[in-house]
């Protein structure tokens, strides 16, 4: 229970908790994400944006703020996924949610989790297979925790391709590397959310796509959308991005970003516009988290966290249908003028009635903000917050 001032009552806890977390322990059925038409949005925010902060603290900060969750990302100095009571650890995170009646989703997204020398290393890529078995194991890691927790999903990425190592080869390797995963994730119960990433090898949703495929779709594959890579490179607005996505979404991340720059930015400093992305996003029925993901914040994370709630819920629909809204086209390349706008709208319905006929989309190009570090970024650091 909080004893802060202005904290939240056991009672209100309870009462939020049963009104927004799902039931604890792992869910029925991974095949279905939960959703029922035009769903109140849930918001939570990322603990990669508040590094700063003892997890217990973080925790305590959000349910202040009335958030309804938090995208826990396994790290040292939070939830450590190696450390040798693990089980233990996650057993007190659960009790914790629970009195401040937060709903959780576990990210895999840590910088140095796994080598404190190459950032998001070893990935389900590299060459050596005990390297892809030591990302592996993480993954196993965090969907034991995901159970655990009574979390909606387990996020993770595929990494990016190895300078020697050909496009086949690294497919290849993906679709082993997580074939394991899959099969755990499904005894427990618990969607594998697969997040495209600007500058990795799965970096788009018709790389998603393709990824589903050669795994003959598996109903433990979902999607981690996230909703600023939308802005920064699919040849689609982000409101449709999330239409065509909704049969596989799992999770949601969320921030500003600009067309062509991977960049994770506050709201109001990019260029999307959000009430039409969620509008759209309540139309498709998600009803799991919507994650702020401000990893570059955590220095004032605090004020992010509140002013990120203050706009989305300034900005989110309310629980009427969506109504007819124009979407805006993300600033940058203008789209090939020999694809009309029909033609386009048919290839998006046929991403999502069809879905495995595949469309090769036109991404824009894109740089990778950096932090000011006083040396030369390597493609890891260019290509991932």
């Amino acid at each position: 229970m909080s004893t802060r001032p202005g904290a939240p009552s056991a009672d209100g806890a309870r009462d939020r908790a049963n009104r927004d977390r799902a039931p604890s322990g792992p869910p029925s059925n991974p095949t279905t994400a939960p959703r029922t038409p035009f769903a109140p949005l849930r918001f939570g925010y990322g603990t990669n944006g508040l590094t700063d902060l003892r997890l217990d603290d973080a925790l305590g900060l959000l349910a202040d703020l009335g958030y309804d969750g938090v995208g826990l990302t396994l790290d040292h100095m939070h939830l450590d996924p190696l450390a040798p009571d693990l089980a233990e650890r996650t057993r007190r995170v659960a009790r914790r949610l629970n009195t401040l009646g937060l709903g959780v989703t576990v990210e895999t997204g840590a910088r140095y989790v796994l080598d404190p020398r190459r950032k998001h290393g070893p990935s389900l890529l590299d060459p050596d297979p005990d390297d892809r078995s030591r990302r592996v194991d993480l993954l196993l890691r965090a969907v034991r925790v995901a159970a655990d927790l009574g979390a909606h999903a387990v996020h993770c990425f595929s990494g990016i391709r190895p300078t020697d190592t050909d496009p086949d080869t690294a497919w290849h390797r993906l679709t082993e590397a997580l074939t394991l995963v899959l099969e755990a994730a499904t005894a427990a119960g618990v969607p594998l959310a697969i997040e495209p990433e600007p500058g990795h090898l799965l970096a788009t949703l018709a790389d998603f796509h393709r990824l589903r495929h050669a795994l003959d779709d598996p109903a433990a594959l979902g999607l981690t959308l996230d909703i600023g890579h939308c802005q920064c490179l699919e040849p689609l607005p982000p409101a449709d991005c999330v239409r065509a996505a909704a049969p596989w979404l799992r999770h949601v991340q969320i921030e500003d970003m600009r067309r062509g720059v991977h960049e994770h930015l506050p709201f109001g400093d990019g260029e999307i516009d959000f009430p039409p992305v969620l509008a759209a996003l309540s139309a498709t029925g998600y009803q799991g988290l919507t994650v702020v993901e401000l990893p570059r914040h955590s220095h004032a994370g605090p004020h992010y966290a509140e002013h990120s709630l203050h706009h989305l819920r300034r900005t989110a629909p309310s629980n009427l249908p969506e109504t007819t809204k124009p979407t805006a086209t993300p600033p940058g390349p203008a789209p090939d003028p020999q694809i009309t706008p029909a033609a386009r709208s048919a290839s998006a319905a046929a991403q999502t009635t069809h879905p495995r006929i595949a469309t090769t989309p036109k991404v824009a190009p894109v740089t990778h903000a950096t932090p000011q570090t006083g040396h030369s970024a390597t493609p890891a650091e260019r290509s991932t917050p």
